[in-house]
């Protein structure tokens, strides 16, 4: 590691310290690591919008075998993200980062090379979907790296602007790849189009391929301008007692539900609109919810700086329940043709909540540890300075390992509505589990942090 990018003296919550050089150096990490977080998303998520074309292209799949391929890259990607959380104390920020973001050139490149041929074996199909994981990994390690540059109270902020920002990859895969599959953006270096089966020359190729330079651009970036925290470093067994705090369970749990609910549903709402409403073009919407979901996401981070965290997480849940049983409502059923633009509204009203949750719940994690760790330090100046330290990087190591474990909802739901319709000709059973999975956040929520008295308020 380069010596000049190696911070020995880090201290956030000194506010001459901040004010002086730390916000300079928090906000150029912050910048850098947005745009790297944004490619993750897009490839992590692009295979959700080119299922929706490979039959018109020939590939001759089930399904249930789109649904898979849709829902694999969240599978990947959560499993990484257990030891992405991880990556950052042991192998520097700076580092990992530059690497990570290099990674997605593999299921980039690979993509546009075996989309081009329809008699490509669905298990390589599989194969690459599972490499669109890696970009999934990157961001527990991204969230990880970024919160320890900033002070308690500005983590909101910035946790919110990272993953909200990054999250516009979901909806930016799903606007940019129709765009560039239309026509030959690279020429006779982009390989020839596919004939779909209405007669038009697609370029499904550019799905992988428009992401490539980007992915460069960024990694570059991130070695020539992120820094390290030498504070940050440490070993594996330093962060492991995170698995014996009860708390870190619990925001798991919670996360699953906004985070969870956020990335699965964007995965797997192209091909559940293009399912239940054949009529409507799919692409021509799909990208509307997670736009609004990541954009939305620094909100709840900045009401959660503002309110508190758990009052904010437990209204999104409230909302997030209402807005399953629209869906259900509004879904075709039982010989009518249900209601688009009340799917659709329904749709939306989820997306904003999850995304909502998503800032406020991360808000929670770093509250939670820090102020668990000063209740248990003695309350003299050095033992208090010790529980910042012990309590900022539980909490990294936390928000890693709760993304991971969110990030599962983004294989679970696509496959949800999978198996639902290939067993009942329906999603409606998937949705009522959605809704129940729901009410239990809400009670988890208002137990344990949100109620009068509640033993962790935050």
């Amino acid at each position: 590691m380069v010596a000049t990018h190696l911070i020995a003296d880090w201290n956030p919550e000194d506010r001459g310290f901040w004010e002086r050089r730390g916000c300079r150096v928090a906000r150029r990490n912050l910048w850098l690591s947005i745009p790297a977080l944004t490619l993750a998303f897009a490839v992590w998520m692009v295979w959700s919008v080119v299922v929706v074309h490979l039959p018109a292209v020939g590939f001759k799949y089930s399904t249930n075998q789109l649904f898979w391929l849709a829902a694999l890259p969240a599978l990947c990607g959560a499993t990484l993200r257990i030891f992405y959380a991880f990556a950052v104390t042991v192998v520097g920020g700076r580092v990992w980062t530059t690497l990570s973001t290099a990674s997605l050139l593999l299921p980039a490149l690979g993509i546009g090379y075996a989309v081009q041929r329809p008699e490509t074996p669905y298990e390589l199909m599989v194969a690459l979907a599972l490499l669109c994981g890696l970009g999934g990994g990157n961001f527990a390690s991204s969230m990880a790296h970024i919160s320890y540059f900033y002070p308690r109270s500005r983590k909101g902020y910035a946790l919110g602007m990272n993953a909200g920002l990054g999250q516009l990859g979901v909806s930016m895969v799903q606007f940019v790849v129709p765009v560039v599959i239309s026509g030959s953006v690279f020429g006779v270096f982009g390989g020839a189009p596919q004939v779909s089966t209405e007669g038009a020359a697609l370029w499904l190729q550019n799905a992988g391929f428009v992401w490539v330079p980007f992915i460069v651009a960024s990694a570059l970036g991130a070695w020539l301008g992120m820094d390290d925290i030498a504070d940050a470093k440490g070993h594996f067994a330093d962060q492991a007692v995170i698995f014996t705090r009860k708390h870190n369970w619990l925001m798991c749990w919670l996360y699953i539900g906004t985070f969870g609910s956020f990335i699965g549903y964007a995965a797997g709402f192209p091909l559940l609109m293009q399912s239940q409403f054949p009529g409507v073009d799919a692409l021509q919407y799909a990208w509307l919810g997670p736009l609004l979901g990541a954009v939305i996401r620094p909100l709840g981070g900045w009401l959660a700086d503002h309110h508190g965290g758990a009052r904010v997480t437990f209204w999104c849940f409230v909302a997030m329940a209402a807005g399953a049983l629209a869906v259900l409502h509004f879904l075709p059923a039982s010989g009518r043709g249900g209601d688009f633009g009340g799917f659709l509204a329904s749709f939306l009203l989820l997306f904003a909540a999850a995304g909502v949750g998503n800032g406020s719940t991360f808000r929670m994690i770093p509250v939670i540890f820090l102020t668990e760790r000063q209740r248990a330090a003695e309350p003299q100046h050095d033992a208090q300075a010790q529980a910042v330290r012990e309590g900022n990087k539980e909490a990294a190591a936390v928000l890693g390992f709760a993304s991971a474990l969110g990030a599962y909802g983004g294989f679970f739901i696509p496959k949800s509505y999978g198996s639902s319709i290939a067993l009942t000709g329906s999603p409606e059973a998937a949705l009522q589990v959605f809704v129940l999975f729901y009410v239990s956040c809400i009670a988890v929520t208002w137990w344990h942090y949100s109620r009068s008295n509640a033993p962790m308020p935050c």
